[in-house]
Parts: structure tokens; C-alpha cells; sequence
């Protein structure tokens, strides 16, 4: 199977960050990819660390918020990165 690969109009899921208070948990929020920020260099290291860095829409429950340069954990899925949405 290939692995996918961003494009502009798909939608992932953004890992909040949750507050420094705890009030506010890390959660998985919808997004949308806005833009696919080019890899640097001819790919080769690119490619080993996953899928460039992308642009989001994120959309929350409150409201909507734009996040640049945002990289891919599909693994820890740590606050403040995305990843492919689980199948269900």
C-alpha cells in the first residue's frame, strides 16, 4: 500500500496542545490542509522524516484558527502536530 501523501483540501486531524493549566486537555481537532510547504534540499531527508510540513485550518468547537509550518506525528501524535484521520 503507498503511503498518502498531503495535498491542499484534505482533511486530517490537528493535535491541540491543551492549556498549561490543565484545564484544557490535548485533543484531536478536524483541519483542513491549506498548503503543502515544499521539502528542502532534493527530498531524500524529507522523505525519511514523513511528509513536509503543512498549513492548517483548524476547526474547533469555539472557533476556527490557522496554523503554519506544522509537522506530522503519525505516531505520538504530540500536541501541536497532525496526522491521517483513524479509520473507524
Amino acid at each position: 500500500m503507498t503511503e498518502q501523501q498531503p495535498s491542499v483540501g484534505r482533511t486530517v486531524h490537528y493535535v491541540s496542545r491543551g492549556s498549561a493549566d490543565g484545564a484544557y486537555a490535548s485533543e484531536c481537532r478536524a483541519a483542513i490542509i491549506t498548503a503543502v510547504e515544499p521539502s528542502e534540499g532534493d527530498g531524500s531527508l524529507a522523505n525519511m522524516r514523513g511528509p513536509e510540513p503543512v498549513s492548517l485550518a483548524v476547526l474547533n468547537p469555539e472557533g476556527m484558527f490557522f496554523k503554519q509550518g506544522c509537522r506530522h506525528s503519525e505516531g505520538a501524535q504530540t500536541g501541536g502536530t497532525w496526522h491521517w484521520p483513524e479509520r473507524v
